[in-house]
């Protein structure tokens, strides 16, 4: 079997069992939610700790027959996280009936919150205690299948990924949200086509709909790929508005051995990172087609340079695309670059948007357009764009006439 539709196969079981186990529980399904993706966070780590182990063991100086012992700052130079016994996901299987496994799971959290300041206060805690034992022995045997030992890659990172989509997806069937779902997408597609077309080498990374923090996570990743490190070059800078994403937002980053400032914030209205003309580069999958953003509270912002594109009845702006793209737009120096998702429709919109449109061509600073056909998000069936700017094009091509 080739490896993708195996990939693909063990996400479809291991969620299926996950949730099932729902049924054995006193949450809901938006509470479960969170126990859950901590464990997958504990397993994603343990992953990606045992492959910088080896790594890094292979090359540790010997002296007097003595190798030194492994420490935290070998793995953040390799972009994992160090993991004390109690917090690597093999001794939490191990555990058996007798064992309190919820306050094992705690005390892992607990050893890795010690070690990783960034992390304090972020990971799922208090909610084991309201799981049974045995429960969550099978829960934790679920997330460890022998034949995820047989793949290669950052499997469990796409297993992150889906976990985070499907428990968007039946959130939504609820008729609530966990975080925003627009925001996630395949972390092997989308946003690595993004992160290779930027190809970022150093400065902020800024993502003003950060989601999940995927951006970044493969920004970090075309930097390894060039041989460089991640948490040296680049400043990775979020604004999400929901306080649970920030926080899967954080376990994701630190997972792969980063962190980033990740604000609590409504972009439409507010800009805590003050980055106006600043970013190297702007990355962002954001909601498309929002038409509740009220006028009054953005026609002054200095990030709609073009001005409003289009205002309703009821004072709001008609559609919320372009405000989106002033913003990233306006987030750019004379020498940045940013490249993000769009609705279909945005590149042929009339109206205010079509002026809007105009003017931001007439900069220069519209480098490319890729469409991308339906069905390509885990789950939005509809077809999407992806525009690219380069506010350092014009500049560029003056200085070679």
């Amino acid at each position: 079997m080739p490896q993708l539709e195996h990939i693909e196969a063990i996400e479809k079981r291991l969620w299926t069992a996950a949730d099932t186990l729902r049924a054995n529980s006193n949450y809901a399904s938006n509470e479960y939610f969170l126990p859950v993706m901590g464990l997958v966070f504990l397993r994603h780590a343990y992953s990606r700790y045992l492959v910088v182990k080896d790594k890094v063991a292979a090359k540790l100086p010997t002296r007097g027959g003595k190798t030194r012992d492994l420490t935290k700052e070998d793995f953040s130079q390799q972009s994992a996280i160090f993991l004390r016994p109690k917090a690597q996901f093999d001794h939490l299987v191990a555990l058996p009936d007798s064992e309190d496994r919820a306050r094992a799971i705690i005390e892992a959290m607990e050893s890795i919150e010690a070690d990783y300041e960034n992390l304090r206060g972020v990971l799922p805690k208090g909610e084991y205690q309201e799981l049974d034992n045995q429960v969550l022995g099978q829960l934790l045997r679920t997330l460890n299948p022998d034949e995820l030992k047989e793949v290669s890659g950052d499997v469990f990172g796409r297993i992150y990924e889906y976990f985070l989509t499907q428990f968007a997806d039946q959130k939504a069937h609820d008729g609530g949200e966990f975080f925003t779902p627009v925001s996630l997408v395949s972390l092997v597609s989308l946003v690595s086509l993004i992160a290779h077309v930027l190809d970022p080498e150093r400065g902020t990374v800024l993502d003003p709909a950060c989601g999940s923090g995927g951006m970044f996570v493969q920004s970090a990743r075309i930097v390894e790929e060039h041989g460089q490190s991640p948490t040296e070059r680049l400043t990775f800078r979020g604004l999400e508005k929901n306080a649970t994403t920030i926080r899967l937002a954080k376990m994701n980053l630190a997972v792969h051995g980063l962190e980033g400032d990740i604000q609590k914030a409504i972009t439409y209205y507010e800009d805590p990172h003050e980055l106006l003309g600043k970013a190297e580069y702007v990355m962002a999958n954001p909601p498309f087609n929002v038409d509740e953003i009220d006028a009054d509270k953005v026609k002054s912002d200095p990030r709609l340079p073009f001005g409003l594109p289009g205002v309703n009845k009821k004072d709001k702006v008609s559609n919320g695309n372009y405000v989106w793209i002033s913003y990233f737009y306006s987030y750019l120096s004379d020498k940045s670059r940013a490249g993000f998702v769009m609705s279909s429709q945005v590149s042929s919109a009339g109206g205010g948007e079509a002026k809007v449109r105009q003017k931001l061509v007439e900069t220069g600073a519209v480098d490319a357009m890729i469409a991308i056909r339906s069905n390509f998000f885990y789950t939005r069936t509809v077809p999407c764009e992806l525009w690219f700017l380069n506010r350092n094009k014009l500049k560029a091509h003056k200085t070679r006439c």
